[in-house]
């Protein structure tokens, strides 16, 4: 079998000239908030596109040219399914072997002991080996630690009797999609290319020059999977120092708030990150683990690194401690308490809700006796999740449902809730977000959390 993929298919060279003249046949692996992007802005590059997904929910709404990710619009989708390169989706994995470069964008979860989870990555990659021949181009997107395309990812591949470099190209490239954020876009974000040999990189570089403005070549696959884990463990390590002075602070007496504001007027040396209810979305939660669990085989413990992991785990508890007091001064407990909690995505203005912090603290809400309820214009009913299935539906944000609420929750600080109104008809507001005192007076006792 071996003898015989070596001898089909083209060369390394041929496939860097055939991605060049936009000729290759581009193969997106998992359809998600990373993937579907990557996959529609190859498509209107003019190149074949083929998305692969296991969720034939979501192959058959992209055949139907419709979008079920609230920041990509339906007619994008559409022109791309019906342009002239055209986008096909598929859960038809055989049809791996009609793509020249695969890009591999599945879930790299946290196991139960907050160890990596690689079995996605892993099963793509025995799939892609099934297909497997000579001039293929792999590029593993998804977030991992060092160390895993070439330990992982290469001996699957060349257990096919194949050889990475002459036979077929591998490289890591991390992805660094921001959801729902419009300054910068997938084109804009400089994208990080490390490759196992001087071809994949060139490969990888010639297949992503296609779709952004700069492709940025690191010396090692390595390099480049310690460059995604260090940009989130930055932002989950300065997210984890404010968390822990936010409730320094409010012993204190102190508002967090303008603290961060004032020190913000520094016009060097310092940036601004802001406090919430936990830590969300598919990389920053999960990453700095990533890191720490590799460590732990390199005989380091990463101190810093997991202390700000534990800060973010906790500040969901935090929260509804700080709703508890609230609720105990006006004389209710939490138990029976009808709480409304504004916000279930993991960020603003998105409706993801992957790892969201809104979830472990109505989890914490219910299994304390509350009643809960939620309203998230972005998200209108909670599905089931690997660590949460909480049945619920997303309620209308009336006066009428505020005022019947003992307290409101903002979690996550969507634009498109009018707070003025939550703060008028509330009788108390409970904002991890900072968005209520200052959309005006009202009604409501405002406490921070």
């Amino acid at each position: 079998m071996a003898d015989a993929r070596v001898r089909q298919g083209r060369s390394t060279e041929e496939l860097l000239d055939r991605i060049r003249r936009k000729e290759a046949v581009v193969g997106v692996i998992g359809l998600g908030y990373v993937g579907l992007p990557l996959a529609l802005s190859f498509s209107e590059a003019g190149m074949e596109t083929v998305g692969f997904d296991t969720d034939d929910g979501k192959v058959a709404l992209l055949k139907r040219g419709e979008s079920y990710i609230s920041h990509i619009p339906a007619d994008r989708v559409a022109r791309a399914v019906a342009g002239k390169a055209g986008l096909v989706a598929t859960s038809d994995f055989s049809r791996l072997r009609e793509v020249d470069a695969a890009i591999i964008c599945v879930p790299t979860p946290l196991g139960k002991h907050r160890e990596p989870d690689l079995s996605f990555v892993e099963s793509t990659v025995r799939c892609l080996a099934e297909a497997l021949r000579r001039g293929q181009l792999v590029v593993l997107e998804s977030t991992t630690y060092p160390g895993t395309t070439r330990e992982i990812v290469k001996p699957i591949l060349e257990g096919t009797g194949l050889r990475c470099g002459s036979d077929f190209c591998l490289a890591f490239s991390p992805e660094r999609e921001d959801p729902g954020r419009s300054d910068w876009g997938l084109s804009r974000i400089p994208k990080l290319v490390g490759g196992i040999t001087p071809e994949c990189v060139a490969a990888a570089q010639a297949l992503y020059d296609l779709v952004v403005e700069r492709t940025v070549a690191v010396s090692s696959p390595e390099v480049a999977e310690a460059a995604k884990l260090l940009e989130n463990i930055y932002r989950a390590v300065n997210i984890a120092l404010v968390n822990e002075l936010k409730m320094l602070f409010q012993r204190m007496g102190i508002e967090v708030w303008e603290v961060i504001a004032a020190a913000a007027t520094k016009p060097f040396g310092f940036t601004a990150f802001y406090p919430g209810p936990g830590l969300g979305g598919h990389c920053v939660p999960i990453d700095p683990f990533y890191l720490a669990w590799r460590a732990r085989e390199f005989g380091m413990s990463t101190k810093f690194v997991e202390l700000a992991g534990e800060i973010n785990a906790a500040m969901p508890e935090y929260v509804v401690q700080r709703l508890a007091a609230a609720l105990n001064e006006r004389g209710k407990s939490l138990m029976g308490a009808r709480v409304l909690c504004l916000g279930v995505a993991y960020k603003a203005n998105v409706d993801d809700t992957r790892e969201s912090a809104s979830l472990e603290v109505m989890k914490i809400l219910l299994a304390g006796g509350a009643k809960v309820s939620y309203h998230d214009p972005y998200v209108p009913r909670l599905k089931r999740m690997r660590r949460h299935d909480l049945g619920l539906e997303s309620v209308p944000l009336t006066p009428e449902t505020l005022a019947a609420s003992d307290a409101v929750l903002i979690l996550t600080a969507h634009s498109a809730v009018g707070y003025a109104e939550v703060v008028k008809h509330a009788p108390l507001v409970v904002d991890t977000r900072n968005v209520a005192r200052p959309a005006g007076e009202g009604g409501a006792v405002i406490v921070q959390a």
